[in-house]
């Protein structure tokens, strides 16, 4: 498929090569706040809109939910370059947007001004931006529009919903934290436990402790961070994966610990919250993004201050 008509190569940074880079999608309101601007256009309409974003062309917007897990995946860029300046597994950045292009140089000018390493703005007014996302190679897609996520989803791309919300930048390196059941794993034991309560989800995971889970949406995202990891030492690597999930571990932790080690993903942190608010933990882990299916575990990030994103 061709590159949509409104895509402005960013002839600034390192051009990627998308068969070997983990590619990244996100939209404008996932990594800049546009809230105000959203609402204008919601109010008052598109072209108001537009002359809005050019009259305030050069103003940049204030960091949105997943700016700081773009800033850190830069950072590890910048550690893989160090250690081998040939590497092409890296992450590659590209906004994708329901702007028009006449709108959209603030956004370009936004992401000079805080130094953002974005490779493609793809501009896509009026349409259906996601069928995009396969011929750019895309393994993970942000977005705060939910129809967005869910057409992403029925593509076969790994994707979220963030939340706009305040957020404090952490500081590196990458962390990214992933929910079990329906996010890492596939959603088998959740159903089971609707259909049949705690006891028939115990039942079912003792019954298939020696057999793997199928694989949830960001499996493949995650497996990906995994390979990076491999080029660095333990201690040296710029990225930190964790799993905190609502299985206890003493009667469905196991199932779970085999299920990575059959893949061949290491996680550097587990943690098995038998059903307890997962904020505190996260508050102190201080993720880049946390990704969750359950809405409650989304709003008790956001409570703490935690970027999260939700996988419908």
């Amino acid at each position: 498929m061709a590159e949509p008509e409104g895509t402005v190569i960013n002839t600034e940074v390192k051009q990627k090569d998308p068969s070997e880079a983990l590619v990244i999608a996100v939209t404008t309101r996932a990594i800049f706040s546009l809230e105000e601007e959203h609402k204008l256009y919601l109010e008052k309409g598109k072209e108001e809109y537009t002359r809005h974003q050019q009259a305030n062309q050069d103003k940049p917007l204030p960091p949105g939910t997943a700016f700081a897990f773009i800033q850190a995946a830069q950072y590890v860029n910048k550690k893989i370059l160090e250690s081998n300046p040939a590497e092409k597994e890296l992450f590659d950045i590209l906004v994708l947007s329901n702007n028009s292009p006449a709108s959209g140089v603030r956004i370009i000018n936004s992401a000079k001004h805080y130094g953002l390493e974005i490779s493609k703005f793809c501009f896509v007014s009026d349409e259906d931006s996601t069928q995009y996302l396969k011929s750019h190679g895309v393994k993970l897609f942000l977005s705060a529009d939910r129809t967005d996520v869910c057409n992403a989803l029925q593509r076969g791309v790994s994707a979220a919903l963030v939340f706009q919300q305040e957020v404090q930048a952490p500081s590196t390196p990458l962390r990214v934290v992933f929910d079990g059941d329906a996010v890492l794993f596939s959603g088998e034991t959740d159903r089971v436990f609707r259909e049949q309560g705690l006891e028939g989800a115990l039942r079912y995971e003792r019954a298939m402790e020696a057999v793997p889970m199928g694989e949830g949406p960001l499996k493949a995202f995650a497996m990906h961070l995994g390979k990076m990891c491999k080029k660095f030492s333990q201690e040296t690597c710029p990225i930190r994966t964790y799993l905190v999930t609502a299985r206890s571990g003493r009667d469905m932790g196991t199932r779970a610990i085999k299920t990575l080690r059959a893949w061949g993903l290491a996680i550097d942190e587990a943690f098995f919250m038998d059903g307890a608010p997962k904020g505190p933990i996260l508050s102190q882990i201080q993720p880049h993004i946390f990704f969750d299916d359950g809405l409650h575990n989304i709003q008790g990030a956001q409570d703490v201050g935690v970027p999260a994103a939700w996988v419908p």
